[in-house]
C-alpha cells in the first residue's frame, strides 16, 4: 500500500504542468497570492494612466485633451478600476501569500475556489476596461453609476454592471476561503486572540466582504432590469426613487471603504512592531476595534446623501453615527504610536512607507470627520474637498500600507532583498508629490470648485497647475516600484532566513510547508 502511495506521489510530480499552465491551474496559495499581486499591480497602472489624462486636463481652464464625455468616462473607470481592479484584488494578494503562513496552515482550505477566484478578475478587468470601445464609449456615470443617469448610458454601461458582478462573484469567494481557513486550519496552540493583526484584519473585512457584495449585486441589477426589463425602481414617473439606489448603494458603498483599510491596518501592524522592535501595543484593543469598526460601518451610509432631502432627524442621527467611527480608528492610530514610543527604531523602507501611512492617513481621518458635520457636508458636497478626502483615505491610507507591505515581505516571496536606496527614492518622491497633488485640492473644494469637471473658473488654475504637477510626478515615481520588484525577482542579494533580524522573534511567522510544485528536487522516499 505504501508503495503505491510513494509511486502516486511520484507520478503526480512528474505530471505537474509547468510553464503557463502552471500558473492558470494552480492551486497553491502563493501562486494565486502572486498572480493577485501582478494583476492589481497592472489595473494600478492603468487607472494611473486615466488620472494622468484627467490631470492633464485640468491643468488649464478649458479643454486641453478630452471632450467633456470622454473625460467623465474617465473619471467613472478611474474609479472602478482603482477600486475593484487595484486596492481589492492587492490585500487579497497579501491574504493569499501571508494567511497560511502566519496561522501555520499547509494551503487555504478550498484550494481549487481559490484559483477560480482569481480567474474570473481578468474577464471582468477586460470587460470593464473593453467599454471603452463600444458605441456611446464607456459609462460616465460616475463610479458611483448612479440612477436615473446609469439608466440612460449606452451598452458600456452594461458591461461595467457585469465587471462588477463578477469582480463580486470573485470577492465572495475569496472571503468565504479567507474565514474557513483562518477559523479552521491555525497551527495547534494559536487561538484567535493569538493570530497576528493581519489574519485578525482580514478575518473581519472577509465578514464585511460576504455582506455587502450581494448588496452592490441587487443595486446594479435594479438598474440592468430598469435598462432592459421595463421595471421603473429608478424612475420617479412610474413611481420609482432614483434616492432609493443611492441609499443600496451607499449600504455597500461605506463597508466598502472599510474592506479597502482594514487590511492595510493589519499590515500597518505588522510592520511597526518590527522596525520598532517592541510587541504591538494594545493587541486586544487593536482586535476589538477592528472590529467597532465594522460593525459602525454599516450604520453610517447615508451620510453620503445629506444633500438628498433628508429630515433633520436623519441627519443628526448618521452624523453622529460617523463621528463615533473616528474613536475606534483613533485608538488603533494611539496604539501605533504607543508601540513606536521608546523603541529602538529604523527607518527601513517598509517602516517609513508605515509611519508615513499613519501621518498622512489620520489626515484623511480628520477631513473625514469634517465631512461627516452635516451643514459643513451642504457646502463640501461635490466639490473638490471630497475628492481631497477620499484620496488621502484611499492613496495615502490603502495604497501606502500595500506599499509597506510589499516592501516588508518582498524578500519572503522573492528569496532576495529589494534594493533598499531605490525604495527610500520611491518613498520620498511619492509622499512628497502625493501631498503636492492632493492638499490643495482641499483649497480647491473650500474655494467651491465641483468635481468631474473637465473645465473650470479661472479663479481655480494656480492650485490645478500644482496638483497637477505633483500628480505627474506621482504617477511616474510608481514605475520605480515595478522596478525594485523586478530586480528583487531577478536577483541579487539572497534574503536571509529572518529577514528583518533585528526583530528577532516580532515577525510572528510561521514557516509553511513547499508548495507540491516549486522547481525543488521531490524528496526521496526510502
Amino acid at each position: 500500500m505504501e508503495a503505491t502511495h510513494v509511486h502516486g506521489a511520484e507520478h503526480a510530480h512528474e505530471h505537474h504542468p509547468s510553464g503557463i499552465m502552471r500558473w492558470i491551474t494552480t492551486t497553491n496559495h502563493k501562486d494565486i497570492g502572486t498572480l493577485y499581486l501582478w494583476f492589481s499591480l497592472i489595473m494600478f497602472f492603468t487607472g494611473g494612466v486615466m488620472a494622468l489624462v484627467i490631470r492633464a486636463e485640468l491643468f488649464q481652464p478649458g479643454l486641453q485633451v478630452t471632450e467633456p464625455e470622454f473625460y467623465n468616462q474617465l473619471v467613472t473607470m478611474h474609479g472602478l478600476v482603482m477600486v475593484f481592479g487595484a486596492i481589492m484584488p492587492a490585500f487579497v494578494g497579501f491574504a493569499n501569500w501571508q494567511i497560511p503562513l502566519m496561522i501555520g496552515a499547509p494551503d487555504m482550505a478550498f484550494a481549487r475556489m481559490n484559483n477560480w477566484s482569481f480567474w474570473l478578475l481578468p474577464p471582468a478587468a477586460l470587460l470593464l476596461i473593453g467599454s471603452f470601445f463600444v458605441p456611446g464609449g464607456a459609462t460616465a456615470a460616475g463610479w458611483t453609476l448612479y440612477a436615473p443617469l446609469s439608466v440612460q448610458m449606452g451598452v458600456g454601461m452594461d458591461m461595467a454592471i457585469f465587471a462588477v458582478h463578477i469582480m463580486g462573484i470573485s470577492s465572495i469567494m475569496g472571503a468565504i476561503n479567507i474565514i474557513t481557513t483562518v477559523l479552521n486550519m491555525r497551527a495547534p496552540g494559536m487561538t484567535l486572540m493569538k493570530m497576528p493583526l493581519f489574519c485578525w484584519t482580514w478575518l473581519i473585512t472577509a465578514y464585511l466582504l460576504i455582506a455587502v457584495m450581494p448588496v452592490l449585486a441587487g443595486a446594479v441589477t435594479m438598474i440592468l432590469t430598469d435598462r432592459h426589463f421595463g421595471t421603473h425602481f429608478f424612475n420617479a414617473a412610474y413611481g420609482g426613487d432614483p434616492i432609493i439606489y443611492q441609499h443600496v448603494f451607499w449600504f455597500f458603498g461605506h463597508p466598502e471603504v472599510y474592506i479597502m483599510i482594514l487590511p492595510a491596518f493589519g499590515i500597518v501592524s505588522q510592520v511597526i512592531p518590527t522596525f520598532a522592535r517592541k510587541p504591538l501595543f494594545g493587541y486586544a484593543s487593536m482586535v476589538y476595534a477592528t472590529a467597532s469598526i465594522a460593525i459602525l460601518s454599516f450604520i453610517v451610509w447615508a451620510h453620503h446623501m445629506f444633500v438628498t432631502g433628508m429630515p433633520v432627524a436623519g441627519q443628526l442621527y448618521f452624523m453622529y453615527a460617523t463621528m463615533l467611527i473616528a474613536v475606534p480608528t483613533g485608538v488603533k492610530v494611539f496604539n501605533w504610536v504607543a508601540t513606536m514610543f521608546k523603541g529602538s527604531m529604523t527607518f527601513e523602507t517598509p517602516m517609513l512607507w508605515a509611519t508615513g501611512f499613519i501621518f498622512v492617513f489620520t489626515m484623511g481621518g480628520f477631513t473625514g470627520l469634517m465631512l461627516a458635520i452635516a451643514p459643513l457636508d451642504i457646502q463640501l458636497q461635490e466639490t473638490y474637498y471630497v475628492v481631497a478626502h477620499f484620496h488621502y483615505v484611499l492613496v495615502a491610507g490603502s495604497l501606502f500600507a500595500l506599499f509597506a507591505g510589499t516592501y516588508y515581505w518582498l524578500p519572503k516571496w522573492t528569496g532576495h532583498m529589494y534594493d533598499e536606496k531605490l525604495g527610500k527614492w520611491h518613498f520620498w518622491l511619492s509622499m512628497i508629490s502625493f501631498n503636492v497633488a492632493f492638499f490643495p485640492q482641499h483649497f480647491l473644494g473650500l474655494a467651491g470648485m465641483p468635481r468631474r469637471m473637465p473645465d473650470y473658473a479661472l479663479q481655480f488654475a494656480n492650485f490645478n497647475e500644482v496638483s497637477t504637477i505633483g500628480a505627474m510626478v506621482f504617477g511616474f515615481s510608481q514605475l520605480i516600484l515595478l522596478w525594485v520588484v523586478l530586480k528583487a525577482i531577478r536577483g541579487g542579494e539572497k534574503a536571509p532566513a529572518k529577514v528583518w533580524e533585528g526583530a528577532e522573534g516580532l515577525e510572528w511567522t510561521v514557516p509553511s510547508p513547499a508548495p507540491h510544485h516549486t522547481f525543488e528536487e521531490p524528496p526521496v522516499v526510502k
